[in-house]
């Protein structure tokens, strides 16, 4: 796709978006050592960082040995699992958007400090991520939520607690990496996509093996599943221009297919990491409304 394609898909707050980001996070950090991507992703997230909503407060707790942070609130819990390509992200990049999860629901959110690659390869995060969704899961059901990297992580979590006394209510997979075939549909046709191209998804894709990774393994790969039956139910949303889109797409018409309950929305215009801009872009505050309202149908049981 030509970068002319993407100035009618894009509009003009996304591409002031877009031009921030880029200021604060050039699109070569991908080949910078791990330390400065971590820092710089850090300071990116801070200039986004919308503060917490009044009345919302937060504490960091260790739940089941991982280090988490607990924004109080009612039942069922909410478990976000942040993006980051496995390898950037923790406690402080997705804090806002968390504090506003928590506002806007009045859910009990809890954010997951998972470990990070290259230091700790699969399946250090995925093992991270079903130990606290299992300690949570012993006190009630449960809503799963996550982007990217953390879409992921809460899909593959969702197929591996399936007969398990963790009930979860329901997942909402935020423009999420799934395992989908990347040499075809949205990985070529957005490539070079702003934001995340395809060589992006390459890189991350090895440094969570330290090699390319296992090709049928769903706590890697969840797309790569065989059985997509008794899952929760799911909203997968992709952003238009991302080479990632197809994955959520398929990941939902796989559920169907099985007989369960998932949808599937494309946010037209939209590139990976909108969450950042759901204060500055009416796409995407249009989305995250979507996100919370899903979350909380998911909490009473309804399907949004």
């Amino acid at each position: 796709m030509t970068a002319q394609d993407y100035q009618t898909l894009i509009d003009a707050p996304t591409w002031d978006f877009i031009k921030a980001t880029d200021a604060a996070y050039p699109p070569d950090t991908a080949t910078l050592g791990i330390a400065d991507q971590r820092a710089i992703y850090d300071r990116m997230c801070r200039v986004f960082f919308q503060g917490y909503p009044p009345g919302v407060t937060a504490h960091d707790a260790t739940l089941a040995g991982v280090p988490c942070r607990v924004y109080p609130g009612a039942a069922p819990a909410v478990v976000y699992l942040h993006g980051g390509g496995f390898v950037v992200g923790g406690l402080h990049s997705h804090d806002d958007v968390c504090a506003e999860i928590r506002a806007r629901t009045g859910l009990k959110v809890v954010a997951v400090d998972y470990r990070l690659s290259p230091e700790h390869k699969h399946p250090a995060a995925f093992d991270d991520s079903c130990a606290v969704i299992s300690a949570l899961g012993k006190e009630g059901p449960v809503v799963l939520a996550g982007d990217s990297a953390g879409g992921n992580l809460a899909a593959a979590a969702s197929h591996a607690l399936r007969g398990s006394d963790v009930t979860i209510l329901g997942q909402v997979l935020i423009y999420p990496g799934l395992g989908g075939d990347m040499d075809k549909g949205s990985y070529l046709t957005h490539a070079h996509a702003p934001m995340l191209t395809r060589d992006d998804v390459l890189f991350y894709k090895d440094i969570r093996h330290g090699a390319p990774p296992p090709a049928a393994d769903p706590t890697v790969s969840p797309l790569r599943d065989t059985n997509f039956a008794h899952l929760p139910p799911t909203l997968a949303i992709s952003a238009e221009c991302d080479p990632l889109a197809d994955d959520a797409r398929d990941y939902a018409a796989a559920i169907t297919a099985a007989g369960g309950r998932a949808r599937w929305v494309l946010e037209p215009g939209l590139v990976h990491g909108y969450l950042r801009a759901r204060a500055t872009v009416p796409r995407a505050a249009a989305s995250f409304t979507r996100i919370v309202t899903a979350i909380a149908a998911f909490a009473k049981g309804e399907t949004p």
